[in-house]
Parts: C-alpha cells; sequence; structure tokens
C-alpha cells in the first residue's frame, strides 16, 4: 500500500509508462530472480529524475544505437568517485525515445556488504559481477552495463580524469560466448561532478574499502553529457590471451573516442 501511494504521487506517466514498455518477467511480490524490486525501482528513477533533468542536465546522444529489446552490454568508461555514472545511464535507458530499458549493472563485490545500499542498489538492478550472474541475465535477454576499469576508474583520482585505466577482459569472452552486441560509452562530466582529490589509504583498509575519497561533501552541478557508440560484434574462437586483449583493446580505443567528442563538444579540447 506504501509503495502504491507514494507511486501514485511521485512517479510521473511517462516514467510509468516506459517501465510498462521495458516490463521484465517478475514474481507475485514484484521481485525477479536477481533482487530486482519493481516497485523500488519505480521510486529510484522517480527520486533520479530532477537529477538527471535539472541538477546535471544530462544531454544523451546515440540512444538510436542501443537495441529495443534483446540481450546487449553497455560498455563505458568510469568516473567519478561514486557510482553515478551508473545510475545516469539507467535512467538515459528508461527514457530512451528509440525504445526503454531496464538495464542491470555489475558493482564490485564489496557493495552488497554494506548496509542499506547493498540491498537498495540490488533492488534497482545491480548485481554482483560474477561471469555466472553475466552470462546467465544475457541469456534471458538482458541489457547488462559492465564497467571493465571496475574500481581502477573510480579511484583514479581527479590529476587522472578521463584517462582510461586497465580494462578488464572478462566482458569480452562472455559477449563473444553469447553471440552478445556491445555499445561502448563516453561519460563526460562525471569526473568534474565527483572529483576525487585524495585517498585515506588508511581508513579505506581499515574499512575494507578500495579506497575512501578526499572530496566535496556533495556532487557538483556539472553538465553530464552520455555518448553511445554504435554496436560493436567481436566473434571467436579465441586462440590466446593477446587475441581477446586486442578485441577488447578496439572497444578501449572507441571509448576513448566517445569521451573525446563529448569533451570537444564543450570545448575542452585533448584528455589530460
Amino acid at each position: 500500500m506504501l509503495y502504491e501511494t507514494l507511486e501514485k504521487r511521485l512517479l510521473p506517466r511517462e516514467l510509468k509508462d516506459a517501465f510498462n514498455r521495458a516490463r521484465k518477467p517478475l514474481g507475485s511480490l514484484g521481485y525477479d530472480r536477481w533482487g530486482y524490486h519493481s516497485p523500488t525501482s519505480h521510486m529510484a528513477a522517480a527520486l533520479a529524475r530532477p537529477f538527471y533533468e535539472k541538477y546535471f542536465r544530462v544531454e544523451a546522444f546515440g540512444r538510436e544505437n542501443i537495441p529495443a529489446q534483446g540481450r546487449v552490454l553497455i560498455v563505458p568508461n568510469h568516473s567519478g568517485y561514486l557510482p553515478m555514472d551508473g545510475a545516469l545511464l539507467g535512467y538515459s535507458m528508461l527514457t530512451n525515445p528509440f525504445g526503454p530499458r531496464v538495464p542491470r549493472a555489475m558493482i564490485e563485490r564489496f557493495f552488497p556488504d554494506l548496509p542499506y545500499l547493498g540491498n537498495f542498489v540490488n533492488a534497482i538492478g545491480a548485481v554482483v559481477g560474477e561471469p555466472v550472474n553475466c552470462l546467465d541475465m544475457l541469456k534471458q535477454e538482458e541489457a547488462v552495463i559492465i564497467f571493465p576499469e571496475g574500481v581502477r576508474g573510480t579511484g583514479k583520482g581527479f590529476g587522472k580524469r578521463y584517462q582510461l585505466q586497465r580494462f578488464g577482459c572478462g566482458f569480452m569472452q562472455i559477449a563473444i560466448d553469447t553471440n552478445t552486441p556491445i555499445i561502448p560509452v563516453g561519460v563526460v562530466g562525471c569526473e568534474e561532478a565527483l572529483p576525487m582529490l585524495g585517498n585515506l589509504k588508511g581508513l579505506a583498509q581499515r574499512l575494507g574499502l578500495p579506497y575512501v575519497a578526499v572530496a566535496p561533501p556533495l556532487p557538483l552541478p556539472v553538465k553530464i553529457t552520455l555518448h553511445f557508440g554504435e554496436p560493436l560484434y567481436f566473434s571467436g574462437p579465441i586462440q590466446c590471451e593477446d587475441d581477446l586483449e586486442h578485441k577488447v583493446e578496439v572497444v578501449r580505443h572507441k571509448i576513448r573516442q566517445l569521451i573525446q567528442q563529448g569533451l570537444d563538444q564543450r570545448g575542452q579540447g585533448k584528455t589530460p
């Protein structure tokens, strides 16, 4: 009853329609097999709307490249010391005029252990980044967001903004094994909205976290742009590790181009 009351008051009709068009198979209580909870996701989208539209003034380009249905891997750069980029990408895909999707996001293993936050991110579509989870979801024709840089991207610090860190190769093997297209994405603006100026390493170790950021207490109201590239298709067999890394570098290079496109758009020039 509480969820229904809040939904009627907070969820705009266009968001409700988007969720309905991107319908997921759910159980009787509104959950799916990976912990996604429809009412929680509805509330999160309603709360995210003013941040997406007003605070960060997000512009998304190339959303026509995202398949309206069927399995797909969304592969962006990771930026800012908090995973806000994933939330903005998810909202952008939900409100895609070319076909709304409710994506899943692969997250670091420590997230589920965080009190309250772990359950919340799971309820809105995040799943621990284990290959078996990703394979399972792609077999169910889900759209899955993967950040190949992992915490290397979010914890690199403001001095290395927009410098892509080492990519893991697991996503490429999964894409080949499942015949899944990859949509590269360049995210521009989160580095400035969530600048990490330092890392309290001692405190991070005591808390069991990869880093504790020295940063402004709240995200800064920086304009953010999302650039979705055209689908990339890869096939096997993979003969050796170098072959896999070469294919990953193709994706990495395309993301770098999309980032540069965003920086050029705002007149910033070359990445640092």
